[in-house]
């Protein structure tokens, strides 16, 4: 997969990197011609390009035309938006993601059809209050828009699917076990995998039914 991600902060740069330990094609946008020097000498894994994503033709330079996905991970919200937006509209990059530096603008990222805008602070926030109401559950990550979560599970030893093969668990309707980690080893779930006290386990569910499923798995909220 080929990836535009404007912004070689931090947040971008550790994307890139990320991304291309994941064997995908990775350009890297930054406006800041000293960062862009450092990590052209850093390394080579990746496309950089200098100049302000903003312009249209910064990103013809880094063929955002062949993206299937563009990253803004700038400090300014409106630079998020409005490469989004161009990214979207004029070259027709079908999946847009973006960092939220500010709560307050969530609001408009979503008026101007950003499909992704990451929220650290609201992240941060759900983890909390997550951590606060049950400590064994936690929210890993939300797509298509907020409507499917993946979530940890910490089988606790009283969980009542202790034992119990996963083809025996009554799973809410659109749930499902993605993997079970048992210390060292990631287990693959089929019907007949058991689950053991301590096992971690990655499930996703619709937003409106992570409780159910969490409910099914430990018993309890």
């Amino acid at each position: 997969m080929y990836i535009v991600i404007a912004g070689a902060g931090r947040l971008g740069v550790m994307l890139a990197k990320r991304l291309k330990q994941d064997d995908h094609q990775v350009c890297l946008i930054e406006k800041r011609e000293d960062i862009c020097r450092i990590l052209a000498r850093e390394t080579n894994d990746y496309l950089i390009i200098h100049g302000d994503a903003t312009y249209m033709h910064i990103l013809e330079d880094a063929k955002i035309d062949r993206a299937q996905v563009c990253v803004s991970a700038t400090s300014s919200d409106e630079d998020n938006i409005i490469i989004c937006n161009i990214a979207k509209e004029m070259f027709g990059v079908k999946r847009t993601v973006a960092r939220v530096n500010d709560p307050k603008h969530i609001d408009f990222y979503k008026y101007m059809d950003v499909d992704n805008p990451v929220d650290s602070t609201a992240i941060i926030a759900q983890v909390v209050e997550e951590e606060a109401s049950f400590n064994d559950v936690m929210s890993l990550l939300s797509m298509k828009k907020g409507r499917l979560s993946v979530v940890r599970v910490d089988i606790p030893q009283d969980s009542p699917v202790v034992d119990k093969r996963v083809g025996q668990i009554q799973l809410p309707s659109n749930c499902v076990l993605i993997s079970i980690i048992r210390g060292p080893e990631i287990i693959i779930p089929s019907g007949m995998t058991e689950i053991k006290s301590g096992d971690e386990v990655i499930a996703a569910a619709l937003i409106d039914q992570e409780k159910d499923l969490v409910r099914a798995l430990i018993g309890k909220l």
